[in-house]
This record gives structure tokens, C-alpha cells and sequence, in this order.
């Protein structure tokens, strides 16, 4: 047990006191009266920031996981009281593969939560199963899901930052889009990427990501090797993507693309377009391809995803019909 807080101690709220019951990562516990998360890191400033985020968004976004509390007691560090759910959504898909109506579900709500950010000029940098949060119990036999929430805001950043504009690295490498990768600046259309991703992982099930090399994480080249893997199911970059590199063709980012050109042959360029229909449904597929484009700029915005006719339609004896899209 981390030397932060101890088993059994009592942490004193604005609102009420919460008793550590479990620690489930170095900076976050489970506690009791009402179960929460507590989250904590000392002498950093992502627990204020997210504390300040959810308080502004508080009562206008429905699935994003709300802050329940603050810790008055101890003061320091900074802590907050989080909802606790049952689950994240990476160990529920292993656990057991989306339905239909569980994968529409869920992805509205996330696309939901990434508008209503995005429409405040706010990127989310760490979209991935991990971070999106589950509860179980429903009395619908098609969906086992009763809420979904986008979690972890502690590095969520505004859009027109720094961080954005000098394009610093965000999010875990494997869900991190290509501008990201290559060194350029981000905004809201990186989130959208990392949702593409997400969305592919779900319709193929169990731990399966598109992106991932066969090498392992702390290897040098693992970084690189998304980045091939992306060209290779996604690829090519087109042309006019010269406009947000700029004419400096000695810069890191052209030379990482001119290596990419170099690396995968014209014939294996963007495979998903040719990702057999037993392999994957033609709606599942031509949405992937609308928001997988190398050019942020080609992305789609949650809010007109959110209107794609892919959430209108549901299989039924092989039948795709016009579906409530409320589902």
C-alpha cells in the first residue's frame, strides 16, 4: 500500500467521509461509505485540472464520469471522489464481445461526451477502452450496459495550447493518431482518431488492436512500427498533408513520412479498403474508413458522426433496417 493513504483510513470530504478500502493504481483508490474512486498525485497539477474540468462541465454532459466530492481532510495532497462504475470497457470486451446494439450503444455515448468537449474547445489526448467506463445491469436482454462515461480528464487540453500548438506527445502510443506520431500539432481530430481505433477494437473483439506490432512495448522501434502499421491498413498520406509539415524538408516530421513511403510498398497502402465482408460488415467498414484518414483534416467531427446513418441501422437475419436512433 502506497505510503499516501493507508487501508481503513478516513478521508473527509465537503460532502462525506470515504474510507480507503483498496488501492488500484499508485494514484488511485476505492473507498466507502459510498463506494468511490479517490484520486490523488501528489505535487502535480492533473488532479486540479480535472477537478476544475468536471466541475465546469458538471450537469451539462451526461457521460462523463462526474466528481462526487473533494477531499478536505487530509489537504494535502489535492484528492477527489470520483464515480465508481464496474467495469472499463478494454476488460469487458475481452471478457465477453459486444453485441450489435451493446457497440452502438456505447459509441454514441462516447461521441456524446467527445462533442460536447470538443465543442468547448477541449481535446480529451487519451481516448482508449481503458479510459471508458462501464456499469452493468439492465433489464434489456440485447445490452448489458446501463451507463457508459469517458473518464481521465487529468490531461485533457485546450486546444489552442501549447501543448497543441508545439506538439508535444499525448495519450499511450498505440492509440496515438499520425500527427501525433510525427511530430506535428493536434487538436480535437486526434481524439477522433483514437476513437476510430477503439471502435475497430470492439467489432473485432477480445484484445485485438489493428496498430499493435509484434514487438513489445519497450522495444526502440515500437513507435515506429504503428506508424508503419498505420500507413500499411490506412495509408497513403495524401499529398496537400506537405501543408501542415510546411516547406522544410530537412524537418523530422517530412523525413519520418518520406521513411514511411519508403518502408511499405504501394501494393500494401490502406488494406482496411480491402478488408474482406466476411471479415467485417460493409456499414462497419465504410464508417471506419470515414474516420481513419491520415489527414486530420479529412476527419469527421464527433457531432457529424453522430448523425452518420451507421446509428439508424441494425442487423436483423442478415437485414440491415432502418433502426430508433436513440439506440
Amino acid at each position: 500500500m502506497s505510503a499516501l493513504y493507508r487501508l481503513g483510513q478516513v478521508l473527509k470530504g465537503s460532502l462525506g467521509e470515504y474510507v480507503i478500502s483498496k488501492q488500484v493504481h499508485d494514484t488511485v483508490w476505492f473507498a466507502l461509505q459510498e463506494q468511490v474512486v479517490i484520486k490523488a498525485v501528489p505535487n502535480h497539477y492533473r488532479v486540479q485540472h480535472e477537478r476544475d474540468l468536471l466541475r465546469q462541465f458538471k450537469g451539462k454532459v451526461q457521460h462523463l464520469r462526474p466528481i462526487i466530492d473533494e477531499i478536505r481532510d487530509p489537504a494535502e495532497p489535492l484528492a477527489i471522489a470520483l464515480r465508481h462504475l464496474d467495469d472499463d470497457l478494454y476488460t469487458a470486451s475481452k471478457q465477453k464481445m459486444l453485441n450489435r446494439k451493446e457497440l452502438k450503444y456505447v459509441s454514441k455515448r462516447i461521441l456524446e461526451s467527445l462533442k460536447a468537449l470538443h465543442q468547448e474547445g477541449f481535446v480529451h489526448t487519451d481516448v482508449k477502452l481503458d479510459n471508458i467506463l462501464v456499469n452493468y445491469g439492465t433489464d434489456d436482454a440485447d445490452n448489458r450496459f446501463s451507463a457508459v462515461e469517458l473518464s481521465d480528464l487529468g490531461s485533457c487540453s485546450q486546444v489552442d495550447s501549447k501543448f497543441a500548438k508545439e506538439c508535444y506527445s499525448i495519450g499511450a502510443p498505440l492509440w496515438r493518431s499520425p500527427e501525433v506520431l510525427v511530430g506535428l500539432p493536434w487538436n480535437t481530430a486526434t481524439d477522433i482518431w483514437s476513437f476510430g481505433l477503439c471502435l475497430i477494437s470492439l467489432i473485432y473483439g477480445g484484445e485485438w488492436h489493428i496498430l499493435r506490432p509484434k514487438v513489445s512495448y519497450d522495444h526502440e522501434d515500437f513507435d515506429w512500427l504503428i506508424l508503419v502499421n498505420m500507413f500499411k491498413w490506412f495509408g497513403p498520406i495524401p499529398a496537400k498533408y506537405q501543408d501542415l509539415i510546411g516547406n522544410n524538408e530537412d524537418s523530422d516530421s517530412d523525413k519520418i513520412i518520406q521513411a514511411l513511403f519508403n518502408t511499405v510498398p504501394k501494393d500494401d497502402r490502406g488494406s482496411f479498403n480491402r478488408a474482406s465482408l466476411n471479415e467485417i460488415r460493409i456499414q462497419d467498414r465504410d464508417l471506419i474508413l470515414k474516420i481513419m484518414k491520415m489527414d486530420p483534416r479529412d476527419r469527421p467531427t464527433a457531432e457529424e458522426l453522430l448523425q452518420d446513418p451507421w446509428f439508424e441501422l441494425i442487423e436483423e437475419a442478415g437485414v440491415w433496417d432502418t433502426f430508433n436512433k436513440d439506440v
